[in-house]
């Protein structure tokens, strides 16, 4: 039986692989860690350096042993992974928070979104895109499937009332109006190419606009700022997302 806690020396002498992803896993499903162990394993350049059974095991785990990566279950017992990213990004800002859930349209995935988690994947990933998504994150890129992040932050994330016209708020004050339109954009589902054929720009402006638009915003993705987006009311969510 896998233990709830453990840690997982690199090699033979205790050193982590050179240059491998060092990777924790935190779920209270001893077969799934063990499912997604296996897989990871097997990967090139990605390492298992421990797991955990609940949220206040992975934070002090993560502590010992800072992973580059953490898979996070959201819903565990002890202190669920909501909470347990929450203290990871105030404590560890650079190990990066990838989610998981049993359900597709979880609104605790928009809670871990908020909380500094890089992205979310559903329990029942493929491998290929298991491996693809850790690679991603430790890379510092976010991962969400971009029409899924649409319909998860347009059916949790409240936005205020559109009865009456409201002043721009503060939070977007900041930005430019090609930033906005950026924004709006990325609030659709789009991606960086798409954005880019559609404002008729080049990619790499595009990136330098979501840049600057993160930094105004205080965000550290692109989840985070979709979520700004909605919460602020210049996207709103609308009756049927699909």
């Amino acid at each position: 039986m896998i233990p709830e806690e453990s840690a997982r020396a690199g090699d033979e002498e205790g050193r982590s692989v050179r240059g491998a992803v060092r990777v924790l896993i935190a779920d209270d499903q001893p077969m799934v860690r063990m499912g997604l162990a296996l897989i990871l394993r097997t990967a090139a350049g990605i390492e298992v350096v421990g797991e955990a059974g609940d949220g206040a095991a992975a934070v002090r785990l993560a502590g010992d042993l800072r992973p580059d990566v953490v898979l996070m279950d959201i819903r565990m017992p002890v202190m669920d992974g909501v909470e347990a990213t929450r203290r990871l990004a105030a404590e560890q800002p650079g190990c990066r928070v990838l989610a998981l859930s049993t359900f597709d349209m979880d609104e605790y995935v928009v809670d871990a979104l908020r909380a500094g988690a890089c992205g979310f994947l559903p329990k029942d990933v493929t491998a290929e895109h298991l491996t693809a998504a850790v690679r991603t994150v430790a890379e510092g890129e976010a991962v969400v499937a971009p029409r899924l992040l649409t319909r998860l932050i347009a059916t949790f994330v409240g936005a205020p009332p559109a009865a009456t016209p409201q002043p721009a708020p503060s939070v977007l004050q900041d930005l430019t109006p090609r930033e906005v339109e950026v924004l709006r954009l990325l609030a659709g589902g789009l991606d960086n190419t798409e954005i880019a054929q559609t404002l008729l720009i080049s990619v790499s402006t595009v990136k330098k606009h979501v840049a600057n638009l993160f930094a105004k915003l205080e965000v550290r993705d692109r989840a985070q700022a979709v979520i700004a987006a909605y919460e602020s009311g210049l996207v709103r969510a609308r009756t049927a997302v699909v």
